[in-house]
């Protein structure tokens, strides 16, 4: 072979490799989907699917087959979704019923197209559930000055969220604890604690008058700690 045949070989096999190299960064790409636990989801990718593509498979893990569409038939297998799951061999989409958190995984699904070129999508699924109704612990101190110290604790047991505090404040404060004091004759305060997540948000508001009493709450379950009798009285009352 002479020279211009290796040089013909050689520009060929760059070529191919450049068209692999491309295949490789198409099949790097990656959806996230966030959704609330118990609805219906459809995990389905932004592009047409190849023409006429020979074989089409889902996957739960990298190895752990969900469906498969084949010859014009689609087999589902053994799992945790049968009797949940619907695919739509003309769109490629997955359908799931009443997703859990344990649905939580990166679904794959690869393509067998007619060349014999294998391509791939990924797509992420995370499933959260609802918040549940903040619960808010109250601690109050009051001193000799009729000063109120209001400690207002907004929990969600067990659950990753967001805390966000509204009210009468300099600013937002994004924490579960809030603290301030009520001076004397000074107007009725509420304060609001919105916890959320990526899907939901729910709200708990405490009103307080003063000097240090609890007005009223909205939407939410609380534990109130008083601690009314400071120190000085029950030294005064020892006294007697």
């Amino acid at each position: 072979m002479g020279s211009r045949g290796w040089n013909r070989c050689l520009a060929l096999e760059l070529l191919l490799l450049s068209l692999s190299l491309l295949a490789i960064s198409i099949q790097g790409h990656l959806v996230h989907m966030t959704v609330v636990s118990g609805s219906n989801v459809s995990l389905n990718i932004s592009e047409s699917l190849p023409e006429n593509y020979k074989q089409l498979t889902w996957f739960y893990t990298f190895d752990q087959k969900i469906v498969e569409w084949d010859s014009g038939k689609s087999k589902y297998f053994e799992s945790k979704f049968k009797g949940r799951i619907r695919l739509d061999p003309q769109s490629g989409a997955l359908y799931i019923s009443k997703v859990q958190k344990e649905d939580n995984s990166t679904y794959i699904m690869r393509v067998l197209k007619k060349d014999g070129y294998e391509q791939e999508w990924k797509i992420k699924l995370q499933v959260l559930d609802p918040v549940p109704k903040p619960v808010i612990k109250i601690e109050k101190r009051e001193d000799v000055d009729d000063n109120c110290y209001l400690k207002l604790s907004c929990v969600i047991p067990g659950e990753s969220v967001n805390y966000t505090w509204y009210g009468e404040l300099p600013k937002e404060i994004q924490n579960s604890v809030l603290e301030t004091t009520f001076k004397p004759h000074k107007h009725s305060r509420c304060y609001t604690c919105q916890v959320s997540n990526s899907v939901s948000s729910k709200n708990g508001t405490f009103c307080f008058s003063p000097p240090c009493t609890m007005a009223r709450s909205f939407g939410v379950e609380w534990i109130a700690s008083w601690l009314v009798i400071t120190v000085p009285i029950i030294l005064g009352l020892l006294l007697i």
